[in-house]
């Protein structure tokens, strides 16, 4: 599938007509201070745009100081971050977790704001008001200007149908688990029919799909890696990917899938590992707990 995109920079449409670039870099799982300042020095300096953090990854202030340090005009860039669940408890607590937020980011604003999960084991038996509560407290933010797009991540088709009971903006995006291995075809069906952009955290699997010989012949064939094959496969479906790595040689080569197209073949060998490796966690039955130990709140 021919994809209209060829470089970093190209963009997606949210449904609030906000351009989002159709590749973010990722980084869940990249450690505060040197190797979070690092790899997000190294993918500003390879032309990356859009960044990716998260409260409870922990690293906003290394992130945040990347970003100052970088040079890039702060309206050239796409800054995301999340909502965890230690400030949820009730609508004030998460506008205070988005003031946080913005404070260890060094930024007077974010262009998309996200609930990170939609059950925390701590409300799951009133996860409905819960989320209700924290989406009222995401639409004064955005009503307010201090961020340009909000929405989910890890929530299901039921998360989202009972936020909209509620809700007076529509989510614009829903960020998920997502990679050939687990494709998610119902939920990333049911975003598109709701006109909700679907954004792919671990597209490379967790790098468990790395070594798979079936994805090392499709390299081969086109001459690239691959993570590179991966990426591709979530542009050509139409996703948006949030590569990660703290390495800057892969930082650098990940950006290069604008040059190769997947054919029929290669669609239906991708396809086919539909189930195999790590798969998403289900929010009903995982238990994170509220609290985060790397954050002094």
């Amino acid at each position: 599938m021919e994809i209209k995109a060829n470089k970093l920079t190209d963009t997606y449409t949210l449904n609030n007509n906000v351009q989002i670039p159709v590749i973010g870099f990722g980084t869940w799982q990249s450690a505060d201070g040197e190797e979070a300042y690092n790899a997000v020095k190294w993918a500003l300096e390879a032309g990356y745009r859009h960044i990716d953090t998260a409260a409870a990854y922990g690293n906003e202030e290394s992130v945040g100081q990347a970003i100052k340090d970088s040079g890039v005009k702060r309206e050239d860039l796409f800054v995301t971050t999340k909502l965890w669940n230690y400030q949820r408890d009730n609508y004030e607590n998460s506008l205070r977790g988005f003031h946080d937020s913005i404070t260890r980011l060094g930024l007077d604003y974010v262009d998309l704001y996200l609930i990170h999960w939609p059950e925390p084991i701590e409300y799951r038996d009133h996860w409905q008001s819960l989320n209700a509560d924290s989406w009222r407290a995401m639409e004064k933010i955005y009503k307010d200007g201090k961020t340009r797009a909000i929405g989910v991540s890890n929530f299901r088709e039921k998360h989202i149908d009972e936020l909209m009971k509620t809700a007076e903006i529509a989510p614009m995006v829903n960020q998920i688990f997502l990679n050939p291995g687990d494709q998610e075809k119902d939920l990333v069906t049911y975003n598109k029919n709701h006109n909700i952009l679907t954004e792919a955290y671990s597209p490379l699997g967790t790098g468990n799909l790395l070594d798979n010989p079936e994805l090392k012949k499709l390299a081969d064939k086109h001459g690239v890696d691959v993570a590179q094959i991966l990426i591709r496969w979530n542009l050509e479906k139409g996703y948006l990917p949030l590569p990660k790595s703290t390495h800057q040689k892969y930082i650098e080569s990940n950006k290069k899938v604008f040059s190769f197209q997947l054919d029929y073949d290669d669609h239906k060998t991708l396809d086919a590992l539909d189930g195999q490796g790590k798969q998403h966690t289900d929010p009903h039955e995982h238990n994170f707990q509220k609290v985060v130990p790397f954050l002094n709140n």
